[in-house]
């Protein structure tokens, strides 16, 4: 196999992976846990699986006197995006969550363009527009879907901070760590989130040892992380980033469909348009260039999700 069909496929492979995310979250909701616990469990299986598989491969743990302070206010975006986009799972429809979460490169390049001076082209100013016109079709969708004020501000929260969290990254000393190393440290130091969220444990429900309470914790920390944190490091030496950000569009198809076919969730018209709008908007914006002649994600690392 070319090196490249093995990129695209490990490409697609991780994406596919982040988009689980509400498979294995939706039932541990069911079984009576709460986002604290069930984020919990999720960085903390994480990062002892992260942290020996980095072990078995020889990948260094090493973090410079410089890079720790940056790397724990690092953890806590990482892990305050991960309560964004979970606890938005309780107010709207999973699908569109993970839909409109997408818009993660929009902030990305508005950030790069407010504090780093980046000139904006046209067709990536065109790309903002159309993106935010399709939030506001899923925040409007219509008769049958399930959307809130509050979810909806969830997951912009959710995006905004893992915006700010992916510019930090490739505009500090932190863009020179390997990317399962910045995963390992953000889950790591994320897990100090987690810790506050059920009151230094004192809230902590303990998984329900039922086949469904088992397999869906093991599996979110497992698919849409170990696994996914994995296939995207390969991939993006083997095709280059921002083809696995093209790619990316396949995370919020996976979501939807998880909804719409596990969950019973409808997509309406507008809803619809809404996430084929912010799906081109962003395969525009990582394919088409600043007047600087790079494109959004040029060079840009693309660390673990959250």
């Amino acid at each position: 196999m070319k090196n490249t069909t093995k990129g695209y496929i490990l490409g697609a492979i991780a994406a596919v992976s982040y988009g689980t995310n509400p498979l294995f979250a939706v039932p541990l909701y069911g079984l009576g846990l709460s986002v604290g616990s069930v984020l919990f469990y999720r960085y903390l299986l994480a990062t002892l699986l992260l942290g020996l598989v980095m072990w078995c491969r020889g990948n260094s743990f090493r973090l410079t006197g410089r890079q720790i302070p940056l790397m724990i206010l690092q953890g806590v975006l990482f892990a305050l995006s991960s309560v964004g986009l979970f606890e938005a799972y309780k107010y709207m429809d999973v699908g569109l969550a993970s839909t409109m979460l997408f818009v993660e490169p929009v902030m990305v390049a508005l950030l790069l363009w407010i504090f780093y001076r980046d000139k904006i082209s046209l067709s990536v100013l065109c790309a903002i527009v159309i993106s935010f016109s399709g939030i506001v079709l899923i925040a409007n969708p219509g008769h049958g879907a399930n959307v809130s004020a509050t979810g909806v501000a969830y997951v912009m929260f959710a995006a905004l901070v893992y915006a700010i969290y992916m510019v930090l990254i490739n505009k500090t000393s932190l863009q020179r760590l390997g990317g399962t190393t910045l995963t390992f440290y953000s889950l790591l130091f994320g897990l100090s989130v987690m810790i506050v969220k059920v009151d230094f444990l004192t809230q902590l429900q303990p998984v329900p040892m039922t086949p469904l309470g088992i397999a869906s914790a093991v599996g979110l920390s497992l698919f849409p992380t170990i696994i996914s944190i994995l296939t995207v490091a390969v991939a993006v030496q083997l095709v280059g980033s921002v083809s696995v950000s093209i790619l990316g569009a396949l995370e919020p198809v996976t979501g939807l469909l998880i909804g719409v076919l596990l969950f019973g969730e409808i997509l309406t018209v507008k809803a619809g348009i809404g996430v084929v709008l912010i799906l081109l908007a962003v395969i525009v914006l990582v394919t088409k260039p600043f007047k600087n002649g790079k494109a959004v994600f040029h060079n840009f690392r693309l660390p673990g999700r959250r």
